[in-house]
């Protein structure tokens, strides 16, 4: 049977930040059991008493800040360079059976020119080119027989290497989202290889996001 400790675990699990001010001790406990006790009351189907619902907030044990964990804290100081890589474009196309040998035909043109930005991402129903708007007529007439699903400019990259251990660390993507997500900034892709993590946005969030990732790393 859910009680009302359990009905406020789920609430906070569920909003990390709200989890995280509260392990840090900055939220008033009186009015966060004001403003859940509504919800609770719904998700108990019966009437709940603030006070009940401010007893289960003290006793709540969240778990160990992510940010004092030592491994986690020793992969933060060892973030590596970061690098900003602007004027591209962003095509996913339709995924078909000619997409490969038309990408074949794209990687020929790119082994030309080294300095390019360019990944490739193929998904299940949908393959994504990301590659400096240098090349846009390029491939926009190398791949015109595919569906063009979405095609975007004025896109910025935004890499940082990782530690190589740190796909063994659990929430380190978190600290990034965090930030990016209290800055303001909207991620139009990211892209993550084992030990490099790159986001993609609009020029206009460029300067936001790279504050905000300089404040992971500090």
């Amino acid at each position: 049977m859910k009680t009302v400790s359990n009905c406020v675990e789920d609430i906070l699990i569920s909003q990390p930040y709200l989890e995280e001010a509260l392990s840090r001790n900055i939220i008033n406990f009186s009015a966060l059991a004001i403003e859940l006790t509504e919800p609770i009351s719904q998700m108990l189907k019966k009437e709940v008493k603030p006070g009940a619902i401010m007893m289960a907030l003290r006793r709540y044990n969240p778990p160990v800040a992510l940010s004092n964990s030592i491994k986690m804290k020793r992969v933060i100081q060892n973030l590596g360079d970061i690098t900003v890589r602007s004027n591209l474009t962003d095509f996913t196309v339709k995924n078909s059976d000619t997409i490969i040998d038309n990408h074949a035909k794209i990687l020929e043109r790119i082994n030309q020119e080294s300095k390019l930005f360019y990944t490739f991402t193929r998904g299940i129903h949908e393959s994504n080119i990301i590659i400096s708007s240098s090349l846009k007529s390029f491939i926009e007439n190398q791949l015109q027989n595919e569906t063009f699903l979405a095609v975007q400019d004025g896109l910025t990259a935004i890499s940082i290497n990782l530690p190589k251990d740190n796909s063994k660390i659990a929430g380190l993507y978190y600290h990034f989202f965090k930030r990016l997500a209290w800055e303001g900034v909207v991620l139009y892709e990211v892209i993550s290889t084992t030990n490099e993590f790159t986001i993609l946005v609009e020029d206009e969030y460029v300067d936001k996001a790279f504050t905000a990732i300089k404040k992971v790393k500090a």
